[in-house]
């Protein structure tokens, strides 16, 4: 029940927000979401100081998104760019012998990257025209990848994905998840859009569900080099904003650039 109720209440919220809250009130709820997402990420993998350090972290994170909002032209990059100059200048003030600090840039670089970047890239969608619906498409192929690679990786997994990074992920598995995201991007397709470009559709999810592995992988990559087995404590059963977010915030930029290539009106 730890997982079941936080994870309803969860899924209630967000299909609340996405049907019926405004662009502005998405934006209100992302920029703190990635905020916490960039201290949990902070809290893994800086070791000294890591609760002023991911704080300032969390900070910079949020920059891009902040930033983006109020100019829709070039907030974005001139967010990212600011944050960026920020964590060199913060590099620099608290550099010393004995700290790693080149460790220490890469680490906070990618955190920037990952959470600050790509997440403001869920808001992008979201002032898209039907872009509530894209993300609710979105949501329904990183969830419904990842629920249907583990149950079909628990039946039939056999073959090892990636043994090193993450020993319980099966080929099998992958390759059912990928299917599984495919079936609910065409569902939701169909209740959610008013033209369903079926081809498109297809596609996007097939390209959605490779890269949310890969984002899932990587966050096992940051947990198996910290020791961590989740992110935060913040979703209960479910662990934090980055256990849940890990494939959407590698998604998001992917879908992002695929509407604005292939325009769907």
């Amino acid at each position: 029940m730890n997982r079941v109720l936080p994870g309803l209440m969860l899924a209630g919220c967000w299909l609340f927000l996405l049907l019926k809250g405004s662009a502005v009130l998405f934006a209100l709820v992302l920029v703190p979401a990635l905020g916490i997402g960039a201290y949990e990420y902070g809290r893994m993998s800086l070791c000294e100081d890591s609760f002023q350090q991911s704080v300032l972290l969390a900070f910079l994170a949020i920059l891009p998104l902040s930033f983006q909002i109020f100019s829709p032209e070039f907030g974005l990059d001139a967010g990212f760019v600011l944050g960026f100059l920020l964590l060199a200048l913060w590099s620099l003030a608290i550099y010393r012998d004995g700290f790693d600090s080149y460790g220490f840039f890469t680490r906070c670089t990618f955190g920037l990257v990952w959470i600050g970047f790509m997440g403001a890239h869920l808001y992008l969608i979201r002032v898209l025209p039907e872009g509530n619906a894209w993300l609710l498409i979105l949501t329904g192929i990183t969830a419904g990848s990842d629920s249907g690679a583990y149950y079909v990786g628990r039946a039939f997994g056999k073959h090892k994905l990636s043994p090193l990074i993450s020993p319980n992920k099966t080929i099998e598995g992958a390759v059912g998840g990928i299917f599984t995201g495919l079936m609910v991007a065409a569902l939701l397709a169909f209740l959610l859009l008013e033209t369903v470009p079926w081809i498109f559709i297809l596609f996007a999810a097939f390209v959605l569900g490779i890269i949310g592995i890969c984002g899932d992988l990587c966050e096992s990559i940051v947990k198996r080099a910290t020791g961590t087995k989740d992110s935060g404590t913040i979703l209960g059963g479910h662990g934090g904003i980055l256990d849940r977010a890990d494939s959407m915030l590698f998604a998001a930029p992917v879908l992002y650039y695929l509407l604005l290539i292939f325009p769907l009106t």
